[in-house]
């Protein structure tokens, strides 16, 4: 087969497939501006006047936007806090020499394969007996930081293995203290390690449902577990749902776009000059 020939069947393959993976979300965009009416008409799939009146419905609840400020909240927090541990562990299972070493980093990610839905009743039991935590943001960000610090240290892993050890010991022979070499040093030349870990955990914290339904109540809940809601058994307000799943998906967007930045600049920051 001609060489033009492959890459044009290559092309629409492709194009087959991000449609598909694409279809989803432009018929999410295309609902949310339709009325109740032009939702459920045939003729009105693609040809119709588009409203606002699902946003304003939205954006003019209180609640919702409570809502959203608490998703932000926790994914933020969680994230930073994934990171923060997680690039500190990484370092220590990557440079330092202990008994066990190999096994540690082994049952770091085996605990990254439990289900979230299988901790949620364990951790709701001990959140609302033993630490007060259960209907409050901050045992939620614990919970997420938890559920994702295995994933973290383990990519983590790899890219710290990259770095030189010689860059290390030149930094500790001009006086940089352990500290130092760690933040002025490392943690540059591993910025897309970081990028893809903030991206991952990010997502997973503003997604996430079971956990959240758990371990949130009226005044605590995240934007997924308020968008269950609007599934009543007498009414589905459909129109409102593709509403708030267009506007939950524009912070993951946002932040992966700012992240892959950092992956590029870290990609082809320089660790000598010359």
């Amino acid at each position: 087969m001609p060489t033009r020939t492959k890459d044009l069947l290559f092309y629409c393959v492709l194009t087959v497939l991000v449609c598909f993976a694409l279809g989803p979300i432009l018929l999410m965009l295309i609902t949310s501006f339709k009325t109740k009416v032009q939702i459920f008409d045939d003729l009105s799939t693609f040809v119709f006047m588009p409203t606002l009146s699902n946003y304003a419905s939205v954006l003019d609840d209180p609640s919702r936007l409570k809502y959203l400020g608490n998703s932000l909240y926790v994914a933020t927090v969680s994230t930073a806090l994934t990171l923060f541990m997680g690039c500190m562990a990484a370092y220590a299972i990557v440079r330092f020499r202990f008994l066990g070493r190999d096994t540690v980093s082994m049952i770091t990610l085996l605990v990254r394969t439990v289900p979230p839905a299988v901790l949620a009743v364990p951790v709701f039991a001990i959140w609302t007996f033993q630490y007060g935590l259960a209907n409050d943001l901050n045992g939620l960000v614990l919970v997420y930081t938890a559920i994702n610090l295995p994933f973290v240290i383990w990519i983590l892993q790899s890219f710290l293995a990259q770095v030189p050890v010689q860059l290390e010991e030149a930094a500790r022979m001009d006086g940089a203290n352990p500290f130092q070499v760690f933040y002025k040093v490392v943690l540059p030349l591993i910025k897309p390690g970081l990028a893809a870990a903030a991206i991952f955990t990010f997502r997973i914290a503003w997604n996430e449902f079971i956990l959240a339904l758990v371990l949130t109540d009226r005044g605590t809940r995240t934007t997924p577990v308020n968008v269950s809601l609007l599934n009543g058994s007498h009414d589905t307000h459909w129109g409102e749902i593709m509403a708030l799943g267009a506007l939950i998906a524009i912070p993951p967007i946002i932040f992966t776009f700012v992240a892959s930045k950092q992956i590029i600049s870290g990609m082809t920051a320089g660790a000598v000059k010359g």
